[in-house]
């Protein structure tokens, strides 16, 4: 501490009593600052918000007997853009689209051997993130 007031007297050519002013006060400000304002903000304001996490629409797709359908095509429609984006189901029926925007509606919908299963509608009033669907492709009439 001597060789801090020594220094901020040598530095600034103030006086031993103003250096012992302002190392007094800077002493009592650092032990008055609360935990809390010196704790990160994280801490305080809990976990840090990240962004929007990512939405994922999956399922399956099945006959009307529940059968489930190899080799559907899936259709996924963006209500902004009209863009449609496929997925072929796997040996089980099983369907993913990831990556799917909070803030756009989309239409979902299969299809095999020329029918069609109804459309699903995934809205962006559904603040849920994971969302899954069964898709019924009745056979063709």
């Amino acid at each position: 501490m001597t060789k801090m007031l020594r220094c901020m007297w040598m530095t600034k050519k103030m006086s031993s009593r103003t250096a012992l002013n302002i190392l007094a006060l800077s002493l009592a400000l650092a032990a008055a600052v609360p935990p809390a304002v010196a704790a990160p903000i994280h801490q305080q304001n809990g976990p840090v918000n990240r962004g929007p996490q990512e939405r994922i629409a999956e399922g399956k797709v099945v006959n009307k007997s529940g059968v489930a359908i190899a080799g559907a095509v899936v259709y996924l429609k963006d209500s902004r853009s009209n863009g449609v984006k496929t997925y072929i189901a796997d040996d089980g029926g099983n369907f993913r689209f990831g990556e799917l925007s909070q803030n756009t509606d989309y239409e979902l919908w299969a299809e095999s051997n020329g029918a069609r299963s109804k459309s699903k509608e995934i809205s962006s009033f559904d603040s849920a993130n994971n969302l899954h669907f069964t898709l019924k492709v009745d056979a063709a009439k």
